[in-house]
């Protein structure tokens, strides 16, 4: 609900450094105006004085009287005419946004990530490889890996048909298995101590 009469802070300008608050800004913009630059100049002092002990964090960096001098300077929408104590004609980079970050699930393939970073490299660098002996063996030592991880992360899953249906996929085609003559390693999914059972000590 609105009542008439009172002032809102969504109606009002957006600030630029709003840590500063509403009434630092305006006493910027006060500076802005003064007929004379000595009069700007004490102003911009008297701001810095007040900015300072509204941040006093920034005082554990070595160059905290540069920030406070670049935030005026963007607070003041580059208005103010003074001569400036410090270089601040850099101070926009610190409005700068950093790239935002490709999610991993992003990854259409990222349902499949038992297979892990690596098996994909892999993946890829098949795709490019001439037929021949080389190839061959990387084609055998990968999708005997792939069985491997299925067996892992899969609860014991070690479908020949999907090894061979993934292969195919994240190769875009370019490698088929034959099931009917490819021979897969033995894998052993005991677990180290599983021989052991039974055996009582002497």
């Amino acid at each position: 609900m609105e009542i008439k009469g009172l002032d809102y802070n969504t109606q009002r300008e957006k600030l630029v450094m709003p840590e500063y608050g509403r009434e630092i800004q305006k006493m910027v913009d006060l500076a802005i105006s003064l007929p004379t630059k000595e009069e700007r100049m004490k102003c911009a002092q008297a701001i810095i004085h007040q900015m300072e002990n509204k941040t006093p964090q920034l005082r554990d960096s070595s160059d905290y009287q540069q920030t406070l001098w670049d935030h005026l300077y963007l607070m003041s929408h580059k208005q103010l005419d003074i001569d400036w104590p410090f270089d601040v004609s850099n101070a926009e980079r610190i409005l700068t946004k950093p790239q935002p970050m490709d999610h991993p699930k992003t990854n259409s393939q990222s349902h499949f990530r038992h297979y892990g970073h690596l098996m994909m490299e892999v993946f890829e660098k098949l795709k490019t490889m001439p037929e021949g002996e080389e190839r061959d063996e990387l084609v055998r030592i990968t999708a005997n890996q792939m069985k491997r991880d299925l067996a892992t992360w899969g609860h014991g899953s070690m479908d020949d048909e999907k090894v061979a249906d993934d292969l195919a996929r994240f190769t875009d085609g370019k490698i088929q298995i034959d099931l009917q003559s490819f021979r897969f390693d033995r894998i052993d999914l005991a677990t180290p101590n599983e021989g052991k059972k039974g055996k009582r000590k002497k």
